[in-house]
């Protein structure tokens, strides 16, 4: 892994940037994995474990505008090192929580420190990594995610299982502790605007920050690492920026709604950022509901649940993996579009091939389409990823990201509650139908159809967030080249 990633610094970034991406997401499944024990422990129905979820990303999209202003201002390795203790804090707090009402508030203060995550990784990503690997490097990152994701669902679950739904939450929350200590004691901040940048091979990753470590080495036949390779790819192709949409003000100084109203009137940006929250929304309401859905419709047991988890979360990674280094392979040979092309095919056919994956009652062949289906939503988030440093001002990076998170988040935020409600009205109808006296495996099974007539509605939200993309590559090329004259207009500006 190591050697994959390009040396013993560039590893130690990655792994702690995923790690973080990882608790953070483990907590967030935590819900669907205890989702069945909620029910019972504290009678509550598919729309108040929805509400568990969603309140936590409404917080964060209210909070992660701030957030994203301090870290295009302030050092962001101690901020993210102190949200992950808080939010530590924050899951333990949920174990002890005796009602309700108490857990949702205790996901209400989750939901105000994990907002630092997004706009911090995407502004150190940036800032370690050139744009040349940027897709393989987010691949990596992206890894954590859905690493995180597993382990919330399968640790969690387990747990659940067999001592309470309190002690998932102290599982999830016990490893935040130690990775704050790393990440302050180990990641040094880098220096912004790409001057702090890790070339492959480097082993001393403080030396390299501060730029004392000799004699990088770039690959053979790759431009200058100071060199953003999508700007160049459109110079040399001779794409003109809109001058109404460069930059010529200081972006460090702009103030959040200055910074706001231009990353939004960057045409592509304002596509990735719906695309984006269309394939989160998919993927939150299918997250909540999964354990349930996969119980009831093919009727397993918890160990078998877990297998099938596990299988869904291997395929997501080889999907993430390979999709970020075709993209970065095609982009290198100047096909810059392949960070729009990429992604559009992967939402358009996993709309297709989730189809008979969710339609199957039988385990063995529903599966294939579920993994296929699996692999191909998380391939399209790297150079999805990617792309949205290639059109932004590296001085813009965080409350770029911080305006995409909010979108996010409000989607991520609303998908549970939908997909619940949705879920237990069709419930409803089916129970209307159901013979008095049905016995409860039954009512699990009717529990399961409406969950599969939720996800089949709502798989038209990945065709949508595929169609975004295809329009977005019209634009593309046009906005990475006025990324690019408003960084050298910033550039000369401060030699001047």
């Amino acid at each position: 892994m190591v050697d994959a990633v390009g040396g013993p610094a560039r590893a130690r970034v990655i792994t702690l940037l995923a790690c973080v991406l990882a608790l953070n997401s483990a907590d967030t499944s935590t819900i669907g994995a205890v989702a069945p024990q909620l029910h019972s422990s504290l009678d509550i129905n598919n729309a108040q474990i929805g509400l568990l979820s969603s309140v936590t990303l409404l917080v964060g999209a209210v909070f992660v505008i701030p957030f994203g202003l301090l870290v295009d201002r302030a050092k962001r390795v101690p901020m993210l090192a102190v949200s992950v203790v808080l939010w530590s804090g924050a899951s333990m707090l949920s174990a002890v929580a005796g009602s309700y009402s108490t857990l949702l508030l205790t996901r209400l203060l989750m939901g105000a420190v994990t907002a630092t995550a997004g706009p911090a990784i995407a502004s150190l990503t940036g800032d370690y990594f050139p744009s040349r690997e940027r897709g393989r490097i987010y691949a990596y990152i992206l890894g954590g995610e859905i690493a995180g994701t597993a382990v919330g669902f399968t640790v969690s679950g387990f747990a659940a299982s067999i001592l309470s739904w309190r002690a998932a939450f102290v599982l999830i929350a016990i490893p935040g502790f130690f990775l704050a200590r790393a990440l302050f004691r180990t990641l040094p901040e880098p220096r912004r605007g790409g001057q702090s940048r890790l070339a492959p091979g480097v082993v001393d990753l403080h030396a390299a920050v501060a730029g004392t470590e000799a004699d990088w080495t770039w690959q053979e036949g790759e431009p200058d690492h100071q060199e953003e390779i999508a700007h160049q790819a459109v110079r040399d192709r001779g794409v003109q920026a809109n001058p109404q949409l460069v930059l010529r003000s200081d972006p460090a100084r702009m103030g959040v709604v200055a910074a706001a109203r231009y990353v939004l009137s960057i045409p592509t940006n304002v596509l990735l950022i719906g695309s984006s929250a269309l394939g989160y929304f998919f993927f939150a309401g299918l997250l909540t509901f999964l354990v349930t859905f996969v119980k009831g419709q093919y009727h397993v047991n918890q160990a078998e649940t877990s297998l099938v988890l596990l299988l869904l979360v291997i395929a997501s990674v080889i999907g993430t993996l390979v999709s970020g280094r075709i993209t970065d392979a095609m982009v290198r040979r100047g096909a810059v579009e392949a960070r729009m092309w990429v992604p559009a095919v992967c939402y358009l056919a996993a709309t297709v091939v989730f189809i008979p994956g969710v339609l199957g009652h039988s385990l063995t062949p529903a599966l294939w389409f579920d993994i296929a289906g699996a692999a191909l939503l998380a391939a399209a988030n790297p150079p999805l990823d990617a792309a949205r440093l290639d059109i932004m001002p590296a001085a813009l990076w965080g409350r770029a990201e911080s305006t995409r998170t909010v979108a996010r988040s409000l989607a991520m935020a609303l998908a549970p509650i939908v997909f619940g409600l949705m879920a237990d009205l069709i419930n409803g109808a089916h129970l209307e139908q159901a013979p008095i006296g049905t016995q409860p495996h039954h009512l699990t099974h009717h529990s399961a159809v409406g969950l599969e007539y939720t996800f089949l509605i709502m798989l038209a939200t990945l065709g949508a967030a595929g169609w975004f993309m295809l329009r977005a590559r019209h634009t593309y090329a046009g906005d990475i080249a006025v990324a690019a004259a408003s960084q050298e207009y910033a550039a000369g500006r401060g030699r001047a």
